[in-house]
């Protein structure tokens, strides 16, 4: 019997892979508390517009990206696919697993593309970054960074203008009381400044 607590995060993916391929429960025991929240964020290379090449594109993706984070035995908080990137706050159980699924997702979405738009061999992703969040405080700016980046970029003026993101469930399961109270309680100030310019 394997001791969660003993092992490295590396076995602990392959365990979890494992227990996926045999079509097993993805939790694990609940006696073992685990897990660290992040922001993952991906840009596509020289920031332009992969994602948003199409709505068709843009649903299979956000799709994707969102089972992606599932099998990675992730708990998703919030997220938001724009034409050129990508945010994610979510607890991560096992970071070498969800690192392995997204370069898997990068690299196989990069090839369908590269396909269908006749560019084989251009490179279609900026890497993924992934910062740990701080404090209760700076998740929940991070929360609300996320659903406001759309109208951060223009390409909104409301959060629930946006289709393809978690603002509008949050918004809709949220009174609107609430949604004020944290977004003053937890403002975004100049979060992405250096990093999500474009």
């Amino acid at each position: 019997m394997y001791d969660w607590r003993k092992m490295s995060d590396e076995e602990k993916a392959e365990v979890l892979e494992f227990r996926i391929s045999q079509h097993n429960p993805w939790h694990l025991p609940s006696s073992f508390e685990w897990g660290k929240w992040f922001h993952v964020t991906a840009a596509c290379y020289e920031h332009k517009h992969l994602f948003g090449f199409s709505p068709q594109r843009m649903g299979i993706f956000s799709q994707a990206l969102f089972d992606c984070f599932v099998q990675s035995q992730t708990e998703v908080a919030a997220w938001v696919l724009l034409p050129n990137h990508y945010h994610v706050l979510a607890k991560v159980h096992v970071l070498p697993l969800l690192k392995k699924k997204l370069g898997r997702l990068h690299g196989r979405m990069s090839h369908y593309w590269n396909v269908e738009e006749g560019m084989k061999g251009r490179k279609c992703f900026h890497g993924c970054s992934f910062r740990p969040i701080r404090s209760d405080a700076h998740k929940w700016s991070t929360f609300n960074y996320i659903h406001h980046n759309p109208v951060k970029h223009g390409y909104v003026d409301k959060w629930t203008d946006w289709a393809y993101g978690s603002a509008r469930q949050y918004l809709k399961q949220t009174p609107r009381a609430s949604v004020l109270a944290a977004w003053k309680a937890f403002p975004v100030l100049g979060m992405g400044k250096g990093w999500d310019d474009e």
